[in-house]
C-alpha cells in the first residue's frame, strides 16, 4: 500500500465517522436534477507526504498523471484563464461563450507586481526567491484576491501555495519544502487530482532550482465528501491497494518553463479498477 492509500483511506474514514453533515442547511452547491447537494464534511484536515520517499499516487484507482500536470501547467506556467488553452474539460461549466473563467487561477498567477528587484508576476517571485534568497520565510502564491472575486466564475479552492527551503540530512543539495491551502475539497473527485499535481509542482520547483523534493504539506480546511459519493468512497476504501509507482520527471529540464505534460510518468503503476461516472455539484 502506498502512503497516499494510507493517507486517503485514514482521511475518507474520519470524514465518515466523525464528520458534520450539512443536510437540510442552505447549500449552494446543486446536482443537475437541481437537487441540494449536501455533503459530510471535517474542518481543518492536514495531510502530509514525504517526497524524498515516494510519489503520492493512490493505487486504489489510477491518477492520470499527465492530466494532473496538464491543468496545473495551465494555470502556473501559461499562467491562462481561458479553458481552449486546456486540453480538458473539466472547467467548462465554468468558461462563459468565449472561454473564459474571469480573473481567477491562471489569470492571478500571470499579474505583474512591482517589488525592489522589479516587476514579476508570482510564479516568476518564487522562482526569483528559490534561486536568491532561498532561506526567505515569505515565498508563496495567493490567488484569492478579495478585489477581484466578483469578476471570477468560480472562487479558487487551491488558493495558495507556501514553499520553505531546508538543509539537507544528507548531501548537499537543498530541500525545498511547501504547503498547499484549500479552501474547500471535494475528496472523491479532486484530492488525489490535487495532491498529485501540486506534488509534481514541488519537485519541477527543485529541479529548476537546484534542489530536492523534501515535505509536502495539505492543508484542507473543509474536506467533505457530496452525499450521492457515500457509497462510492466507501467501496474505494475497502479494495486493494498496491506499492506507490516510480515517479519519473525529465531530468533535462531545468527552465519551468519549458515542461510539457510529456515530461512526466508514472512506472511500474499497478492501480484499480477506475470509478466511472462520478456526479459532479454545480
Amino acid at each position: 500500500m502506498s502512503a497516499a492509500d494510507t493517507v486517503f483511506i485514514n482521511m475518507c474514514r474520519d470524514i465518515l465517522e466523525n464528520g458534520t453533515s450539512t443536510e437540510g442547511e442552505k447549500v449552494r452547491p446543486k446536482w443537475e436534477d437541481g437537487t441540494p447537494a449536501y455533503t459530510i464534511k471535517q474542518f481543518g484536515v492536514v495531510n502530509r507526504y514525504d517526497l524524498s520517499r515516494e510519489f503520492p499516487a493512490l493505487t486504489l484507482r489510477r491518477t492520470p498523471i499527465k492530466s494532473c500536470v496538464d491543468e496545473l501547467l495551465w494555470i502556473w506556467q501559461k499562467k491562462s484563464n481561458n479553458v481552449n488553452d486546456f486540453g480538458g474539460h473539466i472547467w467548462d461549466a465554468w468558461a462563459d461563450e468565449d472561454g473564459s473563467i474571469g480573473k481567477a487561477y491562471g489569470y492571478q498567477m500571470g499579474v505583474k507586481h512591482k517589488y525592489r528587484e522589479g516587476m514579476m508576476d508570482q510564479v516568476d517571485r518564487v522562482i526569483y526567491d528559490l534561486k536568491n534568497n532561498p532561506y526567505s520565510r515569505r515565498i508563496l502564491t495567493n490567488i484569492y484576491v478579495h478585489q477581484d472575486l466578483s469578476e471570477m466564475n468560480l472562487y479558487p479552492c487551491a488558493y495558495s501555495m507556501t514553499f520553505n527551503v531546508t538543509k539537507p540530512k544528507e548531501g548537499d543539495r537543498l530541500v525545498l519544502n511547501a504547503i498547499l491551502n484549500q479552501r474547500s475539497q471535494d475528496i472523491l473527485a479532486a484530492n488525489a487530482w490535487n495532491v498529485a499535481q501540486y506534488a509534481a509542482l514541488v519537485h519541477m520547483m527543485a529541479q529548476c532550482c537546484g534542489m530536492q523534493a523534501g515535505q509536502f504539506v495539505h492543508v484542507i480546511a473543509d474536506a467533505h465528501i457530496y452525499d450521492r459519493h457515500i457509497p462510492i468512497i466507501k467501496e474505494l476504501i475497502e479494495r486493494p491497494a498496491y506499492p506507490a509507482p516510480d515517479f519519473w520527471m525529465n531530468p533535462e529540464i531545468t527552465d519551468f518553463y519549458k515542461f510539457t505534460k510529456d515530461d512526466f510518468r508514472l512506472d511500474n503503476y499497478t492501480y484499480g479498477p477506475a470509478v466511472d461516472k462520478i456526479p459532479v455539484a454545480v
